[in-house]
């Protein structure tokens, strides 16, 4: 029988507003809660690893291990070995694959993360199982998702409102799970895992250079991303509604009292020894 593969479209794609994004992103920032059991001699993989800053700090942490970075995307992994041989590290490597079938052998790595991943994929559950399967007996696995209908924003703004309603219906089209974050400990449980700590962590934008950064970013991706073609392809919104939602961003983004915030939900997963 051929091994399941991926049947979900990612929403987002690697438009620049995007990897503006992904590139900001840190182990500080996104895995903070993993940090406290890395250890200098693991082995690391980090599924969906984008352009490779969260890869590299994890790699910077393990001088006398490894960490591979794998991505769907071949293009973005270039960005991902620049962005490590621009540190001089050299303990990482990089692959495309897919989190439903890796191709690795069983009990490979101490640590498997992925950020932002489960909610763009089409079987969360059986995502997570296999990277059970490629972690070491007392390892662990480590996720972090975002949970859109969970973010919040002031000052209210009705524009905003529709660009999250949007968002959500785009995402689910497209096979993912947008509110990913509330369920990663469910899935988990489904998945087998046994001993799951789960927790929460939030970014906030509310200075001024916080807020040009993410309402640009966010307004960019509205009309330029592979998300708007999809928008509009599929029959969710016009160009109108597009660029009407990306309007709202910048507005919000101008407001002196402005302040977002994006829940995420965590989970740590040992594998039993």
């Amino acid at each position: 029988m051929p091994a399941p593969r991926e049947t979900a479209v990612y929403t987002h794609g690697h438009h620049e507003s995007v990897l503006r994004s992904h590139t900001w992103r840190t182990a500080a920032n996104s895995a903070a809660y993993l940090l406290g059991v890395v250890r200098p001699g693991m082995r690391i993989l980090d599924v969906g690893c984008g352009p490779g800053t969260i890869t590299a700090d994890l790699a910077s942490l393990v001088p006398e291990g490894h960490v591979t970075g794998l991505d769907r995307a071949p293009g973005v992994l270039e960005q991902a070995r620049a962005t490590a041989a621009g540190r001089g590290l050299t303990n990482t490597s990089f692959t495309t694959g897919d989190v439903h079938a890796l191709d690795f052998p069983d009990d490979t790595f101490c640590v498997v993360h992925a950020h932002q991943v489960l909610q763009h994929v089409g079987d969360p559950v059986r995502a997570l199982r296999e990277m059970g399967r490629v972690t070491r007996p007392g390892g662990y696995v480590a996720v972090r998702d975002a949970d859109y209908a969970a973010m919040t924003w002031y000052p209210s703004s009705p524009g905003l409102d529709d660009w999250l309603e949007l968002y959500r219906r785009v995402a689910r089209a497209n096979g993912g799970e947008p509110d990913a974050g509330r369920r990663l400990k469910s899935w988990a449980l489904e998945a087998g895992f046994t001993d799951v700590t789960a927790g929460s962590g939030t970014w906030t934008f509310s200075t001024e250079e916080e807020r040009a950064w993410w309402s640009g970013l966010w307004a960019d991706r509205t009309v330029a991303s592979s998300y708007a073609a999809r928008a509009t392809e599929q029959g969710h919104a016009t160009d109108g509604q597009l660029r009407a939602a990306a309007e709202a961003w910048r507005e919000w983004g101008a407001r002196d009292d402005g302040w977002f915030s994006v829940l995420h939900g965590e989970i740590l997963c040992r594998k039993e020894a």
